[in-house]
């Protein structure tokens, strides 16, 4: 009887280039939102890791806002920079 093979996943090229644009897009979106929404902290940004939901709850806590102003605020930051959120 075969030996059973233990099977590996290994990333392809391209799959390492994709997770290695998304974490370069989020570094350069984290320093465009600090420069929008200086009173977010180095944790907000940590939680946000690029999540939609995640930046529209930290706007609302640091700001005040209803979550109806945090996602029109957020809406047109992503427009005016060309930024995806997950």
């Amino acid at each position: 009887m075969p030996e059973a093979v233990e099977k590996r996943y290994i990333p392809t090229t391209e799959a390492i280039m994709n997770r290695d644009e998304a974490k370069g897009g989020w570094t350069k979106a984290k320093g465009k939102i600090r420069e929008k929404w200086g009173e977010l902290t180095d944790d907000d940004l940590d939680r946000i890791q690029g999540k939609y939901e995640q930046l529209v709850g930290a706007l609302q806590q640091r700001y005040g806002w209803e979550k109806e102003q945090a996602q029109k605020e957020v809406a047109a930051w992503r427009r005016e920079n060309q930024v995806t959120l997950e």
